[in-house]
């Protein structure tokens, strides 16, 4: 049986389109701690409206049909699952994990994985619909396509997982202070978490 994802990949892609600016404001949000050079990696990499804009080349997701759309937007873009992932030790010089926490089995597992592939000292970049935030409580009511078998975080959640992967230095930016569709220009990235719908967390290997 096919994923929801795999099953409606085309229209997952779609609300990008549909919600430019909270696209866009997300993105923002992640430059502020993603890193600019280096070999990075995304779990989860979707259709690729993330990794094809902030330069991560290479990306897994179990989804064949997305996968195939991120190969599109140009991602090295390969089937896989966080919690196995067929890389050497130590070769990434940072991780990104957007939204996908929130839809994995085992979290633990995958970010002790992350921890595995990177280097000394190498990055991970979460980003969440933080459970406790008004966005959060919005989707965990709304019965989302894609949202409604979802396992929403809060930071200090996701902070803990972290913490028991090996990752400290913590640093947090936030966005989206309004529902999607009443966002009409780009929402600048705040420092900290508890207003902004969506969070971006960034901790260092240890």
């Amino acid at each position: 049986m096919k994923s929801v994802f795999d099953q409606y990949s085309k229209k997952y892609d779609a609300w990008y389109d549909r919600n430019t600016f909270t696209y866009l404001s997300e993105l923002e949000a992640l430059k502020k701690v993603l890193p600019k050079q280096g070999a990075g990696l995304e779990i989860g990499v979707g259709t690729g409206r993330f990794a094809h804009p902030l330069g991560i080349m290479i990306g897994i997701d179990p989804s064949r049909n997305m996968v195939k759309m991120a190969r599109q937007r140009g991602v090295d873009a390969w089937r896989g699952y966080g919690e196995s992932l067929l890389f050497n030790k130590g070769v990434f010089d940072y991780a990104a994990i957007i939204i996908t926490l929130c839809f994995l089995r085992f979290p633990q597992l995958v970010l002790k994985e992350v921890s595995r592939v990177l280097k000394p000292k190498g990055k991970i970049v979460v980003g969440i619909v933080d459970r406790d935030s008004f966005l959060g409580k919005f989707y965990q009511k709304k019965n989302s396509l894609f949202y409604k078998s979802a396992n929403f975080f809060n930071v200090n959640e996701v902070t803990d997982l972290l913490k028991r992967a090996g990752f400290n230095k913590f640093s947090y930016y936030q966005t989206i202070f309004d529902l999607p569709n009443k966002i009409t220009s780009i929402q600048r990235p705040r420092k900290g978490f508890g207003k902004g719908g969506f969070v971006v967390i960034e901790a260092e290997r240890k």
